[in-house]
């Protein structure tokens, strides 16, 4: 099952890739032909614009999975094990929340734009929703597969902390790096 769900995220990682090569041809490749050939290519605003949406709640899931989002820890870190789970608890039940939200949201405006065509592209605007229900869906995933880890016992008290952080090297270089303002002081 790892080897199904680490060969996801790797085509996730290859997608986010893929996306912001071609915003990265067709913006500059229009910004050329204006100035270059005063022409452009129409449809280049609008996939570029929808190449950005379905990286962003792309690298989101990859950043769920990582535990890489940003996050306020100080008060969940000094609390004892039994309430670190307890916030893990209540935070994922609360982004489990959030995700039905976007998914059910995002089923409904794929529904309601099913047969509503792109200006530009003449592409189906369900497929611009549809990136809300891949989030929803894997995001939910996830959560769930990590609150089942929390609620039975099956990660350590240093995973009960959803936030991946540097401190540690912040720390080590802080305290080997003098301070300017009090070398001077006598």
């Amino acid at each position: 099952m790892t080897k199904v769900v680490d060969l996801y995220f790797k085509l996730l990682k290859l997608l986010i890739v893929l996306c912001m090569v071609a915003m990265i041809v067709l913006v500059f490749g229009n910004v050329v032909l204006r100035y270059a050939f005063n022409s452009g290519i129409s449809v280049s605003e609008e996939l570029s614009r929808w190449f950005f949406v379905w990286m962003i709640f792309l690298g989101a899931l990859v950043a769920l999975k990582d535990r890489a989002h940003l996050g306020m820890d100080s008060l969940v870190k000094r609390l004892p094990p039994a309430g670190k789970r307890i916030c893990l608890v209540i935070g994922h039940l609360l982004m489990l929340y959030i995700c039905w939200l976007i998914f059910s949201g995002s089923w409904q405006q794929a529904a309601i734009n099913l047969n509503v065509v792109a200006p530009a592209s003449g592409l189906s605007m369900a497929l611009f929703y549809g990136a809300g229900l891949v989030f929803g869906a894997s995001a939910a995933a996830i959560l769930l597969y990590e609150l089942y880890l929390a609620l039975f016992g099956k990660l350590g008290d240093d995973e009960l902390v959803m936030v991946k952080d540097n401190d540690a090297e912040l720390i080590t270089h802080t305290a080997a790096t003098p301070d300017p303002i009090k070398s001077t002081r006598p």
